[in-house]
């Protein structure tokens, strides 16, 4: 598994982002770069900037027919991204914003400025929300006065693109040379970009030197590149907090070992991946999309989620080095100097948030993968089975409670016979479907709204155990009934003294004579009150390591000594149990593999999960809040807990995307599975003190309508089921960052 989590998904883009970081090694080491510091803030170009250009890194993005090479906005993100870990100086960034907004303008100007670029002519795009410029006509041209506010790069760029309004109120843009008007040095706060002020003063502008382009997408263009910096400079900080930690000692042990500081770095890389799914989803969303509420989400996401928290985690990252990364000697400062820039130069979070809580209403961001027409033959044939399945209906009461997923019927039926239920099972269960063809089901379901996709439940997780070490009997007996919705599960592995910490259990099984007798206790079991069959760890060897002498049983959850105590939830609810074993005899049978082998498959059991891009966030966690708008006398407020929610949710997605499209590339799993879970706990919280800080007296009653406090009172289900988030954040940093356990 890779700790990298990088914009760059395929094997050309991770070796421009090599060649890009190779290039940086040679040419711009920070520690020269700090030579030049005063050079680079007066806008003198850097001494390597003709070789970037040879490269063609600038341009990398840029249509051949002008010199670039002919990439895409996503090539470009890998560029910058790679730039931001090296901490590269100079007007790269803004060259390559000026270049992305250009191209989409077909006229000659265009055209004359993109070969500027390729040929390596410093460019910068002047924003519209920070400039001033004001045009009066001029026979076929115009007059342009006015300031473009700060700047980053306007002291090194040889041409800038300006907006304009013209009498009508209009907006234009106009192509200048710099040296035409004045330009105002300013000291930065990047130390390694310069920042200035151009003003014009009756500049006279020829008709043929204007563009039109959309400012949605200029915006977006800028967002999306600045973010892929950004994102660049947290890896970096988790790479030299991760190696800080590995290597430091006090207290004669390395300081990796302390758990605060283990689970410090873990939500770092949580949120580096975070911050770089949504860059990646911003760039990509650039790539011949004309969708407007697509560029705006995406942009807006990434401003959330990728620019303006950055400073923050860069201050994080020294926090963990201490005192050493508050020196001028270490480069930290150069990262954070540049992250807190970034996120100055794409205006207040604010305006991000409420602009995104608007969109919201009406849009969400596509979670889709395009599968062109591949197996056309596979998904003819799932049409097939679900045309014929909207024709049937399920009108049973299913085993694991009343909810449209778990209904019996002939529908039902016909989807488990076919292997459509699971179709990530082998057959003749499933489809035997890799990561394609189990999009294209997820796909065609999705075509069928009236069509309920069914579920068996927890038998998710536990069934994949039965076909891999049960035998043909147990395999006919349990998974046949299980898809159609005859049979319930529940998995009896907690107990009061091993929660998360599985291998700690005690429930003990003994050998008699044809099986086994279980005493033990096990804890906040879902629905054993309703479970046929249940998923047992049991210790078989009391002698043998923790990690050992533990079998995986089938249980019979009626049989003799078998009791269970349903735990009522704060809720209310009562969907957990305790369950005592008392001389259980469970046969030979049904135990699965030999007796040594249970952690092994609960292990699997636990990891075994399906392609689902929507598993990562499958629950809007903001209908209460997006009834609040409606009635709300003020709902400026909820339109920013939205906009926050809404971000958070989109990088989700993201990252669900690109680890579907690394796994359709044959990429092995990364680590975005324990990422997500992480991050989604994050989201919960935060949605759920964002609902109840703006609801007020909704809240005073339980069962208010739009709900409030019913959801926030199961919300501990969630937050703990499955491992807690300090367990996995103990995942993240040793099994991941590698940090070093006790």
């Amino acid at each position: 598994m890779t700790t990298h989590v990088s914009i760059a998904l395929t094997p050309e883009q991770q070796q421009l982002s090599a060649a890009v970081g190779q290039f940086a090694a040679r040419h711009a080491a920070i520690e020269t770069t700090r030579t030049t510091l005063e050079d680079l803030a007066s806008g003198r170009p850097p001494t390597w900037w003709s070789a970037l250009v040879d490269n063609g890194f600038h341009a990398v993005h840029l249509p051949e027919a002008v010199g670039g090479q002919d990439g895409g906005p996503e090539d470009m993100g890998c560029v910058l991204e790679a730039a931001g870990a090296a901490m590269l100086p100079g007007p790269l960034l803004p060259t390559a914003i000026a270049g992305a907004a250009v191209a989409e303008d077909q006229g000659p100007a265009a055209a004359t400025l993109l070969k500027e670029i390729a040929a390596g002519t410093p460019a910068v795009v002047v924003s519209s929300e920070q400039s001033d410029f004001q045009a009066r006509r001029d026979g076929d041209g115009w007059r342009l006065t006015g300031s473009s506010g700060l700047t980053l790069g306007m002291c090194s760029a040889q041409r800038a693109v300006v907006p304009f309004t013209d009498e009508t109120g209009g907006v234009l843009w106009a192509v200048l040379n710099t040296s035409d008007g004045q330009v105002e040095s300013r000291r930065g706060t990047d130390l390694t970009t310069d920042l200035g002020i151009l003003r014009l003063h009756d500049h006279a502008v020829p008709g043929s030197a204007t563009l039109r382009l959309d400012a949605d997408r200029v915006t977006a263009v800028t967002v999306a590149f600045t973010a892929a910096v950004a994102a660049g400079i947290t890896q970096w900080c988790v790479e030299t907090v991760t190696e800080h930690l590995r290597t430091r000692e006090q207290f004669g042990k390395p300081i990796g070992t302390f758990q605060a500081l283990q689970h410090k770095a873990a939500m770092l890389l949580v949120n580096s991946a975070l911050a770089t799914a949504a860059a990646w989803d911003a760039v990509r969303a650039l790539t011949g999309s004309t969708d407007t509420d697509q560029l705006r989400l995406t942009a807006c996401s990434a401003a959330v989620m990728a620019v303006m928290p950055v400073p923050g985690l860069v201050l994080e990252a020294l926090t963990m080095l201490g005192a050493i990364g508050f020196t001028w000697e270490h480069d930290l400062h150069l990262y954070w100097r540049r992250a807190t820039s970034l996120a100055a130069s794409i205006g207040p979070v604010s305006r991000w948030t409420r602009n995104l809580g608007e969109l919201s209403a009406t849009a969400t961001r596509e979670a889709t993968v395009d599968l062109g027409e591949s197996d056309a033959d596979f998904r003819a044939r799932v049409s097939d089975i679900l045309d014929r399945a909207l024709t049937l209906s399920d009108t049973g009461f299913g085993r694991q409670g009343d909810y449209p997923e778990f209904a019996i019927g002939e529908r039902r039926e016909l989807l488990a016979d076919e292997g459509l239920i699971a179709p990530h099972w082998p057959a003749p269960w499933g489809c035997d479907a890799g990561v394609r063809q189990q999009l294209i089901v997820d796909e065609e379901f999705g075509k069928r709204a009236p069509l309920v996709r069914p579920s068996v439940g927890i038998a998710e997780w536990i069934l994949p155990s039965v076909i891999a070490a049960g035998t043909p009997q147990l395999q006919e007996r349990f998974i046949p009934a299980t898809l159609r919705g005859n049979l319930s599960w529940c998995q009896l592995f907690s107990e009061p003294g091993a929660g998360s910490d599985l291998a700690s259990l005690s429930t003990r099984a003994v050998r008699v004579e044809g099986g086994w007798r279980i005493m033990g206790h096990k804890i906040w079991t879902s629905l054993a009150h309703r479970a046929d069959y249940g998923a047992l760890l049991a210790r078989t060897d009391p002698d043998a390591p923790k990690h050992r002498g533990i079998g995986y049983f089938i249980l019979d959850m009626r049989s003799p000594g078998v009791e269970f105590r349903q735990i009522t939830q704060s809720s209310g609810r009562a969907e957990f149990n305790e369950v005592f074993l008392t001389d259980v005899f469970i046969p030979d049978e049904m135990l699965l593999g030999d007796p040594a082998s249970g952690w092994q498959l609960a292990i699997s059991t636990m990891a075994h999960e399906r392609v689902a891009i929507s598993g990562y966030v499958n629950i809007d966690r903001m209908g209460a809040l997006r009834e609040l708008v409606a009635v709300s006398p003020d709902p400026d407020p909820v339109l920013h807990a939205i906009g926050e929610i809404d971000a958070y949710t989109n990088a989700l997605k993201a990252l669900g995307v690109r680890e579907t499209l690394r796994l359709l590339d044959g990429q092995a799993p990364g680590p975005a599975s324990s990422i997500a879970k992480v991050a989604t706990n994050v989201m919960l919280r935060r949605a759920a003190e964002l609902t109840l800080g703006l609801t007020g007296t909704l809240a005073l009653e339980q069962d208010s309508r739009p709900a409030v406090v019913a959801p926030y009172l199961d919300l501990p289900a969630e937050l703990i089921g499955g491992g807690t988030t300090e367990i996995q954040l103990n995942i993240i940093a040793q099994l991941i960052l590698g940090l070093p356990r006790k």
